[in-house]
Formats: C-alpha cells, structure tokens, sequence
C-alpha cells in the first residue's frame, strides 16, 4: 500500500522527523487559505498523487505571492501529471500540499529498505539528494553508503553519525541528522513499512536538517496492525481492476501485454508470466487466485482479466496441490459461461484430480485448448494470440 507524501511526513513527524510546515488541499481556495495561514512570503505548491518525479513534470512549483498560489494552484489540480513513474497516460492530481518554503543549502537522500540477502532493514544514503537513487547508483555507486541495522539494536548513534558524516552534513547538524535517521528507522520498524524515503532531506542556511519530501510504502501483510495507516488508502490512486480483485481475495496486477494469467501461487505465477515472455508474447497481468479458489472466485477473476482491452487471449495453468484441479475446472467452465468468452483460452492442470478436472473441460463442450506442461501452454497460447 503506498500514501501521499503529506501522509507520510505525518507519519514521520510522530517519530522526531522534521518536516516544513504544510497542509492538504482540495481545491484552489482551500490551498489560499492554507498559505494565508502558514504566512510567510514563499509556498510550494505540490502535486500529491503516488509517483515520483512530480517536479518534472510540472507538480511542483514556488508561489512568491498568494495569488500566484491561486494561480498555480487552479493550474495544477485536476491536471493529467505524467511522469516516469506513472507511464504515458499520468495521473490526475485531485490533492494538494502546502508548504512553506525553505532556504536549502544541500540536498541529501536517506531511505530505508529490507534487504533480502541479510534479511535486515538496509539504510541507504548517499550526497546527492534530489535525484533517482537508481540513477545514482547507475552513475556514482561509490557516493551511496549502506547500513544492515542490527533488529535488536536498532540503528545506533554511532551507526546515523557516521552516515551523517558521510553523506557531508556538518559536524553543528550531525545531532540533528541522527534523529532524523533513527526517526526514519522506527517509522519504517513500526508501522511495518516495506519503503521509507526522504528524498531529499535538506540542510537550510539556519543549520536545520529537515525531510522536503517523503514517500511511504508498506507491507500489505502487515496492514490489520495498523488501522490508522489503512484510513490513510487514496483509492483514486490504484487500479479499479486491483480494488475490485482485492474484494474477492485475489492477488491481481494490471500489465502492458496482451495474454491474461490465471494461475495459483505467486511463484508459480511468476514462472508462468515469465514462460509467456520466453516465447515471445507479453502477459496482461499477474494473477493468483490462491489455494481456495471458488468457481465465484475464478469467474470474478475471468471478469476482472477481460475489462482490460488488451487482453486476446488467456492462460490458466494450475498445480493442483491444496486446489483441486476438478474445482478449477467447473470454475474454468462456469466463468467461461457466464462471461460468454470470446478469446482463446489455454489450460493447463497438474496434481490433485487432474484426470477428473481433465474430464470437465473436455466434456464442457467449450473450445478449450489443454497443455500438459508450461512450456507447451504458453507456446500454445502465444500461437492462438498471434493467429498461428
């Protein structure tokens, strides 16, 4: 799950972070009252939507004047923000965040991850703030600096100092910039975060260290803790077809290709995404219906695939463990049915009753093409698709 940016400097905030003074907005006028009541003279203007790179593209912008807050304002809601996170088609911004300006000296990066290999939260930072830490890592990968925290110990004094130092913070700020880090660190430990990024965080001519900016991502596992990071969920910003998926139980991501996937288990379907691709197609999205698919489940799930447009063709390949091939089957032919299918559709069935659920497709009377192993169902499929 992921939140807005003035979500998560909220967050933040509860753990010592400091952050520039601002307020949501939803409307133009709402944004003018918001500046009157933070005074000063300068305001930022920001686009709140959940992608990165929102400067770029013209989702953030300095207000030397209350009107031109009202100016940029009406300028920036409601408009289609595209970025390199949002793809071509971009988001349309309905929020908004004001924020006092802020004299910025340097700009720095600090993020939190959990790193698979040490199976420990990773703290990364590095001198260039302001920038992808991709690109960084592509280009100057000398400039990153790595802490694997210690669970018990959490990250230590010493441990956010030294990162202090070397990502360049001057020895009078190094105090400030260890609570900074510690604070992002129990932020990330206790709200079960799976992402944690000040980007940047700031050094201002009066010697402050403050988060500009803040992104949050968290583990969906872990949400039934947190009720509070739940109400925070901004379902303008997802997927309808995920929204829907996710009310009946299933595990469902919207790709750019053309053949819908139907599969149980997210290893397996990985593997089967990744077998569509080895011969030459694109799989429409990720799918797991998990191990206690219904025939509603499996007919939702057939719905869900084919709204999208693109979607030409389907792959349901199913290993028949906890799910019995045979209740697959009378879902494969019940969804098949009731949604009027007409795109071709590949099956393929391995485990607990797959003669029987064999026996329910080929008695179904629907043109349903059987494999008998991955490899031959997605060159099957690929082959219905393309018209071979």
């Amino acid at each position: 799950m992921k939140i807005h940016e003035y979500q998560a400097k909220e967050i933040l905030r509860r753990f010592g972070v400091a952050t520039p003074r601002g307020e949501p907005c939803f409307s133009v006028e709402e944004a003018v009252r918001a500046a009157e009541r933070l005074g000063g003279s300068r305001w930022v203007v920001k686009a709140q939507i959940h992608a990165g790179g929102r400067g770029k593209g013209g989702g953030v912008k300095l207000a030397r004047s209350r009107d031109e807050v009202r100016t940029l304002a009406g300028q920036i809601l409601g408009m289609q923000l595209r970025t390199h996170q949002t793809g071509p088609e971009g988001r349309k911004v309905r929020r908004l965040l004001i924020e006092e300006g802020a004299d910025i000296v340097s700009e720095l990066y600090v993020g939190m991850v959990v790193d698979r290999g040490t199976q420990k939260v990773a703290l990364m930072a590095s001198s260039e703030g302001g920038m992808d830490i991709e690109e960084v890592a592509a280009r100057t990968p000398e400039k990153i600096h790595k802490v694997f925290v210690d669970p018990q110990a959490g990250l230590t004094g010493a441990e956010a100092d030294e990162v202090a130092r070397r990502i360049g913070v001057p020895e009078g700020s190094v105090p400030q910039a260890r609570g900074v880090l510690q604070g992002l660190y129990r932020a990330f430990w206790e709200s079960d975060a799976s992402l944690a990024e000040i980007n940047p965080l700031v050094l201002t001519a009066e010697g402050r260290v403050v988060a500009l900016d803040a992104k949050m991502n968290f583990d969906d596992n872990a949400l039934f803790r947190h009720a509070d990071i739940v109400a925070m969920r901004d379902l303008d910003e997802e997927d309808p077809a995920e929204i829907e998926a996710s009310q009946f139980d299933l595990s469902y991501i919207s790709l750019d290709g053309n053949i819908g996937c139907l599969v149980n288990g997210a290893g397996l379907a990985m593997a089967t995404m990744d077998t569509i691709k080895l011969y030459g197609a694109e799989p429409a999205n990720f799918l797991d219906v998990g191990g206690g698919a219904t025939t509603e489940k499996v007919t939702e799930a057939f719905k869900i695939m084919l709204r999208n447009a693109r979607v030409k063709g389907i792959l349901v390949n199913i290993f028949g463990g906890i799910m019995r091939c045979d209740t697959i089957a009378e879902g494969v032919v019940a969804a098949a049915r009731e949604v009027k299918l007409h795109v071709p559709l590949v099956v393929r069935m391995k485990g607990t009753n797959e003669n029987i659920g064999r026996k329910i497709l080929a008695d179904s009377g629907l043109p349903i093409i059987s494999a008998d192993n991955m490899g031959e169902a997605a060159q099957k499929i690929v082959a219905a698709v393309s018209g071979q």
